[in-house]
């Protein structure tokens, strides 16, 4: 009996030994299959460090397209735009958010981005397409302009300006905080605003009265936002440059929500400059056909109306509703100040310069 059950044991011990290779999977040749699937499914998209989006909307692509969206954030836009050039011969994303229209020509000739014949075009507002080769795609706006503090000037018993003009009046003396083109966004897009409402030459002269009546300079929004505007901060400057969107987030982030609105901006007589935001699928990418499903969904309803509460500008879909907070305390502005992108690529640097020369000597 014991003889029998031993061979038996021997048995199956070699009928094992001869098909494990065939029937059993280890859990490291299980993880490497997952791995594999997973990467497969996943897409990159790089973009500026003021992106953001809900979960919930991302987990609705995902769930939809079984997919998975890792966001890489690469600095602001310019810096950003830098390294998807500079990696353009083995990139590290599969799609670009955040070129804007003062960036786009450089990103065009660049050439970095596919063409897509994308089907949300139609739902878009053609003042925004500017680039008729179908490569970058408009998904956001917003407009630049001064902001100020309404209990401050109403303290004062002095009345705000109304234009960028009156920035130099010596009433205004002192009151003003401004970012440095150089490394602002928004401040290169106030930049922009002077020399489109007076001119090459007249805006430095501008800049030079604004300087005569101690305007103040930072390197970046925040800190001149919250640092240094009495409306955000212990600062004592009650007018910034910031965005037309700015006081519908002052209520947004308030405790209480029925409040007015402690800031207002000045948009009109062409003293606020639209900023325009594209997304495009970078050449190289290995999942264009992902891409374009991402792109679509980029310009969706379900997207642009997670826009204005997570980054605080405009949607580019028509058709996209806009938040109460919105509709109540922000605005677009009617006739924005523009130039042409093809010239401010040509010119941006040497203005940069100039401005640099005028206002940090």
């Amino acid at each position: 009996m014991r003889l029998k059950q031993l061979y038996f044991i021997c048995f199956m011990a070699l009928t094992l030994t001869i098909s494990l290779p065939f029937s059993f999977t280890t859990p490291a040749t299980l993880n490497a299959a997952q791995d594999e699937k997973d990467e497969e499914n996943q897409i990159t998209v790089m973009t500026h460090d003021s992106f953001s989006v809900s979960k919930d909307v991302v987990a609705k692509f995902e769930r939809e397209n079984g997919a998975k969206i890792v966001f890489l954030k690469s600095g602001d836009a310019g810096e950003a735009l830098n390294k998807a050039i500079l990696t353009k011969n083995n990139p590290i994303a599969d799609i670009f958010y955040g070129v804007d229209n003062t960036f786009l020509s450089r990103a065009i000739k660049a050439d970095i981005f596919i063409a897509y014949d994308c089907p949300m075009l139609k739902y878009i507002d053609d003042a925004l397409k500017l680039d008729g080769s179908n490569r970058l795609f408009p998904v956001d706006f917003g407009d630049v302009c001064l902001n100020f503090d309404k209990k401050w000037f109403k303290d004062k018993n002095l009345s705000p300006p109304t234009m960028v003009e009156d920035l130099i009046k010596p009433e205004y003396k002192g009151l003003l905080v401004v970012e440095n083109p150089a490394t602002s966004s928004p401040g290169l897009a106030f930049l922009l605003t002077t020399i489109s409402r007076f001119g090459e030459d007249s805006a430095f002269d501008f800049w030079q009265k604004l300087k005569n009546n101690n305007v103040l300079i930072t390197n970046g929004w925040q800190e001149a936002y919250w640092g240094k505007f009495s409306a955000a901060s212990k600062g004592d400057r009650p007018i910034v440059v910031s965005y037309a969107s700015s006081p519908a987030a002052e209520v947004h982030f308030a405790e209480d929500k029925s409040i007015d609105a402690p800031t207002a901006a000045i948009t009109n007589n062409g003293s606020a400059f639209r900023q325009i935001e594209f997304v495009g699928i970078l050449k190289g990418s290995k999942k264009v056909e992902l891409a374009q499903k991402l792109i679509d969904f980029f310009l969706s309803k379900s997207f642009q109306e997670d826009i204005p509460l997570q980054m605080f500008v405009f949607p580019s879909n028509k058709e996209a509703l806009l938040p109460e907070v919105f509709k109540k305390n922000a605005v677009i502005t009617k006739e924005p100040a523009s130039l042409p992108y093809n010239q401010i690529t040509e010119k941006r640097e040497a203005w940069i310069e100039k401005w640099s020369e005028v206002m940090l000597n």
